[in-house]
């Protein structure tokens, strides 16, 4: 079994691997630097959208009024009602 490579062909797949290493690298830099996506929590707009909520809501509004109000959808609203719910408890 002789395993002997000739020195260009080592140099070959050397270089072929750092072609191949530059390109993951390239890689993970756009998934380090994308958006994570879904909801953000309790960001500046999140927070906005809470407290136009809260006072909507003590106000006597219904859940679909703020929802359309605010241009969200009823179960982020909901979600806004759940996060609401349990800091009265406390």
């Amino acid at each position: 079994m002789n395993n002997s490579i000739s020195l260009g062909e080592a140099l070959e797949r050397i270089s072929e691997l750092e072609r191949e290493n530059e390109k993951l690298k390239e890689e993970l830099e756009y998934y380090r630097k994308r958006k994570a996506s879904g909801r953000q929590k309790h960001n500046a707009k999140w927070m906005a959208i809470y407290n136009d909520f809260v006072t909507c809501y003590e106000g006597g509004m219904t859940v679909v009024e703020i929802a359309k109000r605010n241009n969200i959808s009823e179960r982020s609203i909901y979600r806004y009602k759940a996060y609401y719910d349990k800091s009265r408890e406390n």
